[in-house]
């Protein structure tokens, strides 16, 4: 391990479980990187995500943002490119901007929105977004007519949330600037959608485990609220 590492593991004693507020103030006294570092909050479900029942998916937005301005590139014609425009999105456009991504391999763009009817177009980079995670889904709020509102969320600090292969939930909560306060009340809010979110099918119990870290740091487990 690196000497920041070996560092940050003695400020956790192994196999404790702290409360959030400990688990936070012990992530903030961590060895302090060069840049404004992201903590990221990790949930191991009770659940099998191979089974399309127990599928664990949703979009939240954090009460105080992730830190992270996303440059959203939105899909649509007319008036719906007007509104996509006005409320901020980075890049607008239709079938240019599909060319653009076939023939010059452009990714400058964290979140892309459409509106359905420009789906069908869309089949024609499927397989370059959806490796990427790109791909406009509705589940994740990402196809709609309501352009506007979706650049206006993604911009306010709107993430999506779903399953890893290992049944594990990953997602930044914000910057270590952020402060104890704002980032407790953003691991809140994203707990308890989680929470929300449990199938029907789910048995057993359904939190596992829950842990945070900085970038740079180690990770501290906290005792989930069951």
């Amino acid at each position: 391990m690196s000497k920041r590492m070996i560092e940050a593991a003695k400020l956790v004693e192994a196999g404790k479980l702290y409360d959030v507020a400990e688990a936070m103030d012990i992530a903030l006294k961590m060895p302090k990187a060069k840049f404004d570092e992201t903590v990221e909050m990790h949930i191991k479900l009770g659940v099998d995500s191979k089974q399309a029942d127990q599928q664990v998916r949703g979009v939240i937005v954090l009460p105080n943002g992730t830190g992270k301005s996303k440059k959203v590139l939105v899909l649509a014609k007319g008036e719906k490119a007007d509104a996509a425009k006005a409320a901020g999105a980075d890049y607008v456009g239709d079938d240019d901007m599909i060319q653009k991504i076939q023939t010059e391999n452009w990714f400058d763009y964290d979140v892309v929105v459409a509106t359905p009817d420009m789906m069908a177009s869309l089949g024609r980079i499927a397989k370059l977004l959806g490796p990427k995670g790109l791909m406009p889904n509705p589940k994740s709020g990402t196809v709609t007519m309501d352009v506007a509102k979706a650049v206006t969320e993604i911009k306010a600090g709107k993430i999506e949330y779903r399953l890893d292969k290992n049944n594990i939930i990953h997602c930044p909560i914000g910057k270590v600037s952020f402060g104890a306060e704002k980032l407790i009340e953003n691991y809140n809010t994203l707990f308890d959608a989680i929470v929300r979110a449990k199938p029907a099918a789910a048995k057993g119990t359904y939190i596992k485990s829950v842990a945070i870290s900085t970038t740079m740091g180690a990770g501290i487990k906290i005792n989930p609220r069951q």
